[in-house]
């Protein structure tokens, strides 16, 4: 019996010895990613920032990209300066990159790309005050200005800048058969289910991508994303912050970033649609009326901030004073909507599809103290986003960005899906602000949205947010996620071994 020890005891150290040594050994050779959403196009003008990120990244090198703190950095433009003016951008491009189709990139290249990606209504985001752009010679372009842009560069960075062959772009073909520049190229996929890429053995920045292979899975249900990251068939999954308790006890990283505020977007300030909208009181009510703090805890397991402003507390813009301009109060929201008129309430409808349907309990039960009865128009997600701007209020999740003026453009001055005729055009105080900022230097500027911000937070009641929710990413204890505001789901490079 003693020998038996022995043998038992000597093969433990031998055990325990590997396992220590183990970790210094073993690498992690496929990196296998758990996303929320499919694959929006494989076009890069039709794709989503989002989720997009991760499928994008693998096949396509971008002109920009952004670093942790949303500051633009280089890619395949090598660098890049404005006139004095800020009306000219004059680019260098790399001349050493070679698409899966063999033709090589350049300045003429990289023109197509952008002209083909200012054309697409989704894309084209980037580029609205775009009015040329023209080759100088092979590695040099020239973007034109229309008028001054302080967010084109950003936007590029973030996913509005991935280059793509020329002849694809031609041929029309981009959609259904990627061909790019990446680090990986696609080797096998099931549409809508699961996607498979190989390294390339001769890419020009093969050391930001460490990985030999990389699988991503659309998985929409949480439950389902989680069980895979359980049983191995993830090592990196978007998450629910309720099963962080169990990562945490399993070894794995949990990362949060900021994604975008959560509350009900108002397009009809003026009350033309709605007529109570137009009365800052009934704004105000509806800011009075909703516990953020206890939304979030509930409904967001506490991944967020608790804020009434649509900027990041990092951003320079956010107001630490704003934050008590709207204490829940439902006694004090029945007040102002008595003294607009409105003490028995008013009717609406509303939409509604399942991506929302966490929070309606809450905004059906807080409209009916007040007395408001909403009429719910089901609908599904694509259907949401067309058509929930026809509507003069919404339930709302929409991304934020770290870049104030970037923030500031897309949350309030410039045409989104969510807000596709900005309406401040109707107010002339708002207007000359706006007008303001675009002339302002970037010191200047921020300073000047500062003001907007609490103007339309404080005095204007521009939005009712609840709360700004952070994106949860599980990743084993090998792999590190570093999450990016703006984007749903970071890209590749943002994947790194630990």
């Amino acid at each position: 019996m003693q020998f038996k020890h022995k043998i038992i005891a000597t093969l433990s150290a031998v055990a325990l010895s590997v396992g220590l040594s183990a970790p210094a050994l073993a690498q992690i050779t496929e990196l296998k990613i758990g996303n929320f959403l499919d694959i929006t196009s494989w076009d890069p003008a039709m794709a989503d920032i989002g989720f997009d990120g991760p499928y994008l990244s693998a096949i396509y090198d971008p002109l920009l990209t952004v670093d942790a703190n949303g500051d633009v950095q280089p890619v395949l433009a090598t660098s890049w300066e404005y006139s004095e003016d800020f009306l000219t951008l004059t680019m260098d491009v790399r001349t050493d990159v070679t698409f899966t189709d063999g033709s090589g990139f350049n300045a003429e290249v990289a023109a197509a790309n952008l002209e083909h990606l200012q054309a697409s209504a989704r894309s084209g985001e980037a580029y609205t005050k775009v009015s040329d752009i023209s080759v100088v010679d092979e590695d040099t372009i020239t973007i034109t200005l229309k008028e001054r842009d302080d967010t084109m560069l950003y936007l590029m960075g973030l996913g509005r800048s991935y280059m793509a062959s020329a002849a694809a772009i031609e041929a029309g073909t981009l959609a259904q058969t990627p061909v790019g520049s990446g680090p990986y190229t696609l080797d096998s996929s099931v549409p809508g289910s699961e996607y498979h890429f190989v390294k390339k053995t001769d890419h020009w920045d093969a050391s930001t991508y460490p990985y030999e292979k990389v699988s991503i899975y659309p998985i929409l249900d949480q439950t389902a994303r989680h069980n895979a990251m359980l049983s191995g068939q993830l090592n990196v999954a978007f998450a629910d912050p309720i099963n962080n308790p169990q990562a945490e006890m399993g070894g794995w990283n949990v990362t949060e970033s900021l994604a975008g505020w959560v509350g009900l977007q108002i397009l009809d300030h003026d009350g033309e649609r709605l007529a109570p909208l137009g009365d800052i009181r009934v704004r105000k009510a509806l800011n009075h009326a909703f516990d953020g703090a206890a939304i979030l805890q509930a409904i967001g397991q506490g991944a967020g901030v608790k804020t009434n402003q649509v900027f990041t507390a990092a951003s320079g813009v956010h107001d630490p004073e704003l934050e008590g301009q709207y204490e829940f109060s439902i006694e004090k929201a029945k007040e102002l909507m008595a003294e607009a008129g409105y003490a028995d309430g008013f009717e609406l409808s509303m939409p509604m599809s399942p991506i929302f349907a966490t929070w309606q309990p809450v905004v059906q039960q807080t409209f009916n103290e007040l007395g408001i009865t909403v009429t719910w128009d089901d609908m599904q997600m694509p259907d949401y986003q067309i058509n929930a701007p026809k509507y003069p209020m919404f339930i709302a999740f929409i991304a934020i960005d770290s870049d104030p003026v970037a923030n500031f453009a897309r949350q309030f001055s410039t045409p989104q899906w969510y807000n596709p005729s900005p309406d401040y055009v109707l107010y002339a105080e708002l207007t000359d602000m706006v007008d303001a900022i675009r002339d302002a230097d970037p010191e200047e500027q921020i300073r000047l949205i500062k003001i907007l911000n609490k103007r339309l937070t404080a005095d204007l009641a521009w939005w009712v947010v609840w709360y700004q929710a952070a994106n949860t990413y599980h990743s084993v204890s090998e792999i590190s996620v570093t999450g990016i505001t703006g984007m749903m789901f970071p890209t590749l490079r943002f994947i790194q071994p630990k």
